[in-house]
């Protein structure tokens, strides 16, 4: 006769069991200037990329995705610590110039001996942020690997146990220095890191921002003789060429889950830092799109995904930002979030149904002071629903004149409605000043 086993020991077991689950592996890949555009699933005309296209049908899938800021500094470092650049401290890219030096280039601004305690001082702002890799350190003892674009500092002063980037200014650390090389030259080292991650037995965290589709737009011939073809543009044809060039990493990264069954246990994120049109006749960005308030700067699909625990779906209808891909993943690993975070977990379909709105501020591609954000603000703008308002700063826009888009129906921007709407724009500029209230210059 079989001994019955009392209730409260299947409870106990059960608990164990999930206790003694592993934490899934994160992957968060990271695109650097890529129009919302420019991707087969978002339907591109030319451009292919099959890997991505896969990863989102896989995924959930935000295509109204979008980072606060079009500039690539302050934009990152939002993604890793779930803060608007306001909050964060970090509005540019580069601090202000040494006194006398306010209008000379920048090659000289950087050599000059004076630049380099101004640069190591704003890096600071970093150190006194909770970081995704350190908040996963800490709490659940995640090794985690940095690689790509990497603007602060080295590598550990994100929370990363190990990485690519130096950032010693006196050895060309600016943006990345060693870390840029990753996608371009192969994916060695990130592979290098999960087979040690694997051997340790430890969840691993890894971030994976390459300089592609980015200038310089040196794509392999082979991609480059696919595009050149399909547009008058040579310029464009090599932009197109870079977007399938990072697309064939992701295959490479993601065929290393595959191949070592990693992949049911691990939650890869997608985006991009901001947008880029590229121009017809030169390798540089257009206007309305990289560093510009419109949605060729700002607008990026954002995706999860995690295998038997967040349901794959296209989701056209409602918004995300880059600041709540913190929570979300925190939440996702059984960490609790930090209440100063204003972004919500993404995976919660009750939660994202409720938002109202999301924000976003844009900022002066130079650091115009070391502490007070408004200084380098330019715009603020809200999306609610169908509808986008942009607010300009006076002290920074004194002839920008407010735009309101009903921007479901008019996603490239061609309508201001401003003068139509009064009540609207009367409306959203007071959901803007909630948000982060500005005094006016």
């Amino acid at each position: 006769m079989k001994k019955l086993v009392p209730a409260f020991i299947f409870c106990w077991l059960a608990l164990v069991a999930v206790s003694a689950a592993a934490p899934p592996n994160i992957v968060l890949i990271l695109s650097d200037d890529q129009a919302w555009t420019d991707y087969g699933f978002m339907g591109h005309e030319h451009i292919q990329t099959p890997h991505l296209d896969q990863l989102a049908k896989q995924s959930l899938t935000f295509t109204r995705g979008y980072v606060p800021d079009s500039l690539c500094r302050p934009s990152l470092t939002t993604i890793v610590t779930g803060r608007y650049p306001h909050e964060h401290g970090i509005v540019g890219n580069d601090p202000p110039p040494p006194a006398g030096l306010e209008n000379a280039p920048k090659g000289k601004v950087f050599a000059s001996p004076e630049y380099l305690p101004i640069r190591n001082k704003y890096i600071e702002h970093i150190d006194d942020e909770q970081t995704l890799a350190g908040m996963l350190h800490d709490e659940l003892g995640y090794v985690s690997h940095q690689s790509g674009k990497w603007w602060e500092g080295h590598f550990s002063r994100g929370g990363f146990t190990h990485g690519m980037t130096h950032g010693d200014r006196t050895k060309g650390g600016r943006h990345g220095d060693n870390g840029l090389t990753i996608g371009r030259q192969g994916l060695k080292p990130v592979f290098d890191f999960m087979d040690m991650a694997q051997e340790q037995q430890k969840p691993f965290f890894v971030y994976y921002a390459p300089f592609m589709p980015h200038t310089p737009h040196t794509p392999p011939q082979r991609l480059l003789d696919k595009y050149k073809d399909k547009t008058p543009h040579l310029p464009i044809a090599k932009y197109w060429a870079m977007c399938e060039w990072f697309d064939e990493t992701i295959g490479d990264l993601l065929g290393y889950l595959d191949d070592h069954k990693l992949a049911e246990n691990t939650i890869v994120v997608y985006v991009c830092d901001n947008g880029w049109i590229n121009m017809e006749d030169a390798s540089r960005y257009a206007p309305r799109s990289k560093r510009s308030q419109y949605e060729g700067g700002i607008r990026n699909p954002i995706s999860f995904r995690w295998p038997g625990k967040i349901q794959p779906k296209m989701d056209e209808t409602h918004l995300a930002s880059s600041i709540d891909i913190v929570p979300t993943l925190l939440t996702a690993v059984g960490i609790d979030v930090p209440k100063r975070l204003q972004g919500i977990n993404l995976a919660d379909g009750a939660v994202v149904e409720k938002r109202k709105a999301i924000f976003g501020e844009i900022l002066e591609h130079d650091i115009q002071h070391m502490t007070d954000p408004v200084a380098s603000l330019r715009f603020r703008w809200v999306i609610d629903g169908e509808w986008k308002l942009i607010v300009p700063h006076a002290g920074r826009e004194p002839n920008a004149e407010v735009e309101l888009f009903h921007i479901t129906d008019d996603p490239f921007e061609k309508h201001n409605l401003a003068s139509t709407e009064a009540a609207r724009v009367k409306a959203l500029t007071a959901e803007i000043d909630a948000w982060w209230p500005v005094a006016a210059p």
